[in-house]
């Protein structure tokens, strides 16, 4: 669906970024990690910065939504490109992200303990695997396709699958864009950047506007790929910029299998895994979608749009703020202050998320009339659609709360634990869907994902707490052994 204290502030950084002609000048030593208090004060900073960018970035997405809804409505065409575009994005969060969530936390370590000539090595490795394996699984999905997606989309007509298909190939190159973006992105946060890097994806919705406004009258449904690609390629561009800017050279050099990429590696396994399992389960869902009525995969992605506009400022903002604090706290040893920083922000973001999850189910069909009720969608999909969002919105506090469990879990390299929360998701997904679309229809499967969420919310709880370590633990190297 996701910086101060004796160096220039994040305020000062976003207006004024330090240019460095490589590490030998090196980026800032990092932050005064001294009180759990200040460090709760600069993960609530920074969790406002990426939130209010979020927001920018959100607004311009609700644009394009608005733009592309009255282009293209709930038409064959859109849902060929909605089941297209779904594994691309599955390969970014396949591979990149879930390089992200290993590599952080020794990439912080590395530096910490070894300087940034070693972490330059390590990343200049780590990207040179994740790259590799973006082509293979890009060129390895390119060659399933035809088997593929008659199994997700199998009662789409034989026109609308070939287009699905042909949207698909078009698609592909966003994987190794975003996915290297992504890197970078990551790779800036651990330096207490975050406002560049989350108004960055900007580009793309921008694209895709301009794109369905000009030329979608000469392309058709083609022109959401080309734009695609390209806000794409200019997102990466940036990000690879910004980096470099700040001390990481952009280098894809394998520098052998050395103890920090295997721990990288090692960590990647479970962790890929469980990002595989969460895609299937998007898959099951918009393929279980697609045996009900036409329209029915719009349906379920129209409903989804404010829901994940929520998730991505909340639920987002707070696991890239937490990240690179908690890698830091447990390199250190501080588990007094790992332990006061999750009490804290599991309160706030129950504090927010729940009101807001109100809302959103109360207003679901008010929302979906003022914003998409326009030009080819009519008042026979907004009354389709609301309840479908409602369900969906069900989910927000639990899965918003759920990230800073998830996000310290991963810290302590327990990504074992995120593996198998995965995969007794994915079971109770498959059965909800089963039992609730029955019911409910579409509306089923959005419940059915609320509902695993509450499991999640369950699981990375226990877990987070089962393995915190007592404040007086010491442990140099930051590895969790209980």
């Amino acid at each position: 669906m996701p910086g101060e204290s004796g160096q220039p502030s994040i305020s000062t950084t976003l207006f004024e970024p330090e240019v460095t002609a490589g590490l030998e000048v090196g980026p800032d030593p990092g932050p005064d990690w001294s009180g759990g208090p200040s460090i709760n004060r600069r993960i609530f900073r920074a969790a406002l910065i990426v939130t209010v960018a979020g927001i920018l970035v959100k607004v311009v997405a609700a644009a394009k939504e608005f733009v592309v809804a009255g282009v293209f409505g709930r038409s064959d065409a859109m849902d060929a490109f909605l089941i297209a575009f779904l594994i691309p994005g599955m390969l970014v969060n396949l591979f990149s992200e879930s390089m992200n969530q290993a590599l952080i936390p020794t990439l912080v370590r590395v530096r910490e303990t070894e300087g940034p000539s070693k972490a330059q090595e390590l990343l200049s490795s780590a990207m040179a695997w994740i790259c590799l394996l973006l082509a293979v699984g890009s060129v390895a999905m390119a060659l399933a396709a035809p088997l593929i997606f008659p199994l997700i989309a199998g009662h789409f007509s034989p026109e609308k699958l070939r287009l699905t298909e042909q949207l698909f190939y078009g698609s592909l190159p966003v994987v190794l864009l975003a996915g290297i973006a992504s890197n970078c992105t990551a790779v800036l946060n651990t330096f207490e950047r975050f406002a560049w890097p989350a108004l960055a994806p900007i580009v793309t919705p921008l694209a895709i506007i301009l794109g369905a406004w000009l030329l979608s009258g000469q392309f058709g449904i083609w022109i959401l790929v080309y734009a695609n690609v390209a806000g794409a390629a200019v997102h990466m561009s940036l990000m690879i910029w910004m980096m470099q800017t700040h001390g990481y050279r952009f280098r894809l050099h394998w520098h052998g299998m050395t103890d920090a990429m295997r721990e990288v590696i090692g960590q990647y396994g479970p962790v890929m895994l469980s990002g595989l399992v969460a895609s299937s389960g998007l898959l099951v869902d918009q393929g279980m979608a697609a045996t009900l009525s036409p329209g029915s995969v719009s349906t379920l992605v129209y409903a989804n749009r404010f829901v994940s506009v929520i998730l991505y400022l909340l639920a987002g903002a707070i696991a890239t703020a937490v990240t690179p604090y908690f890698s830091q706290l447990v390199a250190r040893g501080d588990w007094a202050g790992c332990r006061h920083t999750l009490n804290t922000y599991v309160r706030i973001t129950a504090l927010i998320s729940i009101p807001v999850a109100l809302v959103m189910i109360l207003g679901s069909r008010l929302l979906i009339r003022l914003t998409f009720q326009h030009g080819n969608f009519g008042p026979a999909d907004t009354a389709a659609v609301a309840p479908v969002q409602a369900m969906y919105a069900i989910q927000l506090p639990f899965f918003i709360v759920s990230r800073v469990f998830y996000r310290y879990l991963v810290a302590i390299r327990k990504t074992s634990l995120i593996l198998y929360c995965g995969i007794i998701n994915l079971v109770l997904d498959v059965v909800l869907n089963l039992v609730l679309m029955r019911w409910y229809g579409v509306a089923g499967i959005a419940l059915a994902t609320s509902l695993w969420t509450v499991s999640t919310f369950i699981f990375l709880c226990f877990w987070a707490y089962r393995l915190m370590p007592p404040d007086g633990a010491s442990n140099p190297d930051g590895m969790v052994t209980a």
